[in-house]
């Protein structure tokens, strides 16, 4: 028997229109906060950003394809790394279908990482993923946007998600820790890489800069998350990191 409350359809009914009072203000909400965003003031970029890509080297430009709006999400896969985050992967396998849809309306989808294009090649193959990736590992661009950060920044502690984080302990056990097994690294050189999106806009070739987010500000990008939010138990973490990649989960 379930300790969850029950009730009867009416007492279903009557609780279900309440939420859907707090559901719609939700959205007006999200609407608002979306409106908000976009009124963000445009930052030219400067640089000239250099990518390796499956069709050879490219400048940030040449990622737009003929869009006028790039999206990137900062997939963590450094140098060292063996296999993407697991979290980032998870969240790349949920944008792996949809990126042609926003290809056909003025806007391209990358995932762009430091880790070299042959190692990221090889897992966006074992993934059986098919959105275009770019290694940045010829440029600036992941540190410009605040995606990675070196040895000595660590230790002196970093600015991520527009706040100040202090310097990593030597030892540090957190959620971080398996999800660094997974891709192959210790924890230390794991986190110096960081989940993130950013968007930009070409006009009239000038490229500007217009909007990032990192840490829980991709939750609402991360495709199973909503699912589960809607799920009878919700997101139901009590037990730690359950996510892996795709092809590791256990056969049922």
């Amino acid at each position: 028997m379930t300790s969850h409350l029950t009730g009867t359809r009416e007492e279903w009914l009557e609780a279900r229109l309440e939420l859907l009072d707090a559901e719609k203000a939700l959205t007006r909400q999200s609407d608002a906060v979306a409106r908000q965003r976009q009124a963000l003031p445009w930052v030219r970029v400067q640089k000239t950003y250099r990518f390796d890509t499956d069709e050879g080297p490219a400048v940030l430009a040449d990622l737009f394809r003929g869009r006028s709006q790039l999206l990137v999400y900062h997939l963590m896969f450094g140098p060292d790394f063996k296999a993407g985050c697991p979290s980032c992967s998870s969240i790349a396998d949920g944008f792996n279908g949809i990126y042609i849809h926003l290809a056909n309306h003025d806007v391209m989808l990358w995932a762009i990482s430091r880790g070299p294009l042959a190692k990221l090649q090889a897992f966006k193959q074992r993934m059986g993923w098919t959105f275009p990736w770019a290694s940045s590992a010829p440029s600036d661009f992941n540190a410009d946007y605040a995606a990675s950060f070196t040895e000595e920044e660590q230790a002196q502690g970093i600015e991520y998600n527009y706040q100040r984080e202090e310097p990593m302990p030597a030892t540090r056990e957190t959620i971080e820790h398996e999800h660094a097994v997974q891709a192959g690294v210790d924890m230390r050189t794991f986190v110096r890489e960081r989940p993130g999106m950013s968007a930009f806009a070409l006009e009239d070739g000038v490229i500007y800069h217009t909007y990032s987010t990192y840490s829980r500000g991709v939750d609402a990008l991360w495709g199973m998350y909503p699912w589960l939010d809607r799920a009878p138990k919700g997101r139901n973490e009590d037990g730690g990191v359950w996510w892996r990649h795709h092809d590791r989960y256990p056969e049922r």
